[in-house]
């Protein structure tokens, strides 16, 4: 990762560098005249622009207007639009690429910017270096302001939910469900309970009422207990709940219970194998998947690709071995004979057409496989310290690995959006591997000379 480029595009806060008016100017302009080069579709290069909920998003649009204008480009705005929407629409709407402003599941405060090429991939990070290089030093840049205004595009938006329903299943409805659905004030509000009504569901509807500053405060896919409390108070068949820019869901079964996205990439799997479509006998899982999951789906003859966390690695996975499902136990799932990129609302309907198609109740797939018990500390940093500089806590994980004797694992990472340690191990008896967490948090701290900052 580079500067400010991330796991998921770049991050911050509005108003502070990188997200200043010049910076994000800056950032578009760059950006488009490499992809100009790349490749241009016919006629006068055009962006495609969409955002989810936040009230800095059509600020920071403006901003990335007039830097699209700088590079020779008019942008089409799409307004409120899932992350899903932009990949889907980019391809098929002849432009240069797309561009989403969104910090996805990040609080309000936060904002983000994520690229898609022409073709509707994330840009790949051989691309964001060379943005990166293309940029002036910090508070350098430049605004030169061309009044630049985006167009209308809204209506697109239309094309992505015909899609949707297209991949439903023609012979099946949704007729008799009940379903709550938690958008998290964010860009599937617009889009997701009409969805599923559509397809015969009586849907309860939460977190559908955004004002720029409640998107994803406590609701949707990393907040589910509303959603949760919500079904079992409405009897409701289940219940899902997505991020900010509905690229991932987390569901609920008719008892209340979770299912994240490895059980979800579960179910899934074992549907399209037994149907005989899922291409190369083969799934992609990131790291941070629980390894439980990993030997159920061998032992049912499904194999395994382990990838780096971020669904751009889970995509090229894909891709490279010709498959047809991967995904994060976040609940980022790509269902790669529809989408190129994961789709919440996408996994959504996915999912409930395979509830359909083999029938019974959601919780009767909630413990396909036995999760090895596991335990994930996110240690709020203050500033990200390479982990191969920390000898001590290099040491301090060989010898939790070595206690593990083969049977769990031990696995350090840094967030690549927010200020976060990740620490996660796997491992027999939850009391040992908490204490190893704890453990490797405080060696960390200790060797950083750094205090965990509230989160």
């Amino acid at each position: 990762m580079g500067q400010f480029f991330g796991t998921d595009g770049v991050r911050g806060i509005p108003g502070r560098y990188p997200l200043t008016e010049e910076t994000v100017a800056e950032i578009a302009e760059v950006a488009a005249r490499l992809l100009i080069k790349q490749g241009c579709p016919a006629g006068a290069p055009s962006v495609l622009m969409g955002r989810d909920t936040r009230g800095s998003g059509p600020a920071i649009g403006r901003w990335l207007a007039e830097g699209f204008a700088a590079a020779g480009c008019r942008t089409w705005d799409l307004g409120v639009a899932t992350t899903p929407a932009v990949a889907y629409l980019t391809p098929r709407t002849g432009v240069v690429c797309g561009v989403v402003v969104s910090a996805s599941h990040n609080p309000a405060q936060f904002n983000g910017i994520k690229f898609f090429t022409h073709d509707g991939y994330k840009m790949s990070p051989e691309l964001e270096d060379a943005v990166e290089k293309g940029l002036s030093p910090e508070g350098h840049a430049q605004l030169r302001r061309r009044g630049a205004r985006p167009r209308d595009a809204a209506g697109w938006v239309r094309r992505y939910e015909d899609f949707l329903r297209s991949t439903f299943p023609s012979h099946l409805d949704l007729s008799g469900m009940r379903l709550v659905v938690d958008c998290g004030h964010g860009a599937a509000s617009h889009i997701a309970p009409a969805l599923f009504s559509d397809l015969g569901a009586e849907v309860v509807a939460l977190g559908c009422a955004p004002d720029g500053r409640n998107i994803n405060l406590r609701c949707g896919a990393l907040y589910p207990e509303s959603m949760q409390a919500a079904v079992r108070r409405h009897r409701a068949d289940c219940g899902v709940s997505f991020d900010g820019d509905a690229d991932r869901v987390i569901f609920s079964d008719e008892k209340g219970r979770i299912l994240n996205g490895d059980q979800l990439i579960c179910f899934s799997a074992m549907h399209l194998h037994r149907g005989g479509l899922l291409r190369g006998g083969k799934v992609v899982l990131t790291v941070m998947s629980n390894y439980g999951l990993v030997r159920f789906l061998e032992t049912h003859g499904i194999g395994v690709v382990s990838v780096p966390v971020g669904d751009r690695n889970v995509t090229e996975a894909i891709e490279a071995e010709g498959l047809s499902l991967g995904g994060e136990s976040s609940g980022h799932i790509i269902f790669r004979s529809f989408a190129s990129t994961g789709d919440g609302i996408l996994t959504a309907v996915q999912t409930l057409a395979a509830l359909r198609s083999c029938g019974g109740r959601l919780s009767a797939y909630h413990a396909l496989f036995r999760p090895m018990p596991q335990v994930l500390r996110n240690l709020a940093v203050e500033g990200k310290v390479p982990l191969d500089r920390l000898p001590r806590l290099r040491r301090l994980m060989h010898g939790c690995e070595a206690a593990l004797r083969g049977e769990g694992r031990v696995f350090l990472r840094y967030s690549g959006t927010e200020p976060l340690l990740r620490i996660l191990i796997e491992g027999p008896g939850r009391a040992r591997i908490e204490r190893m967490a704890r453990q490797l948090a405080a060696t960390y701290l200790a060797e950083t000379g750094q205090k965990e900052l509230s989160p």
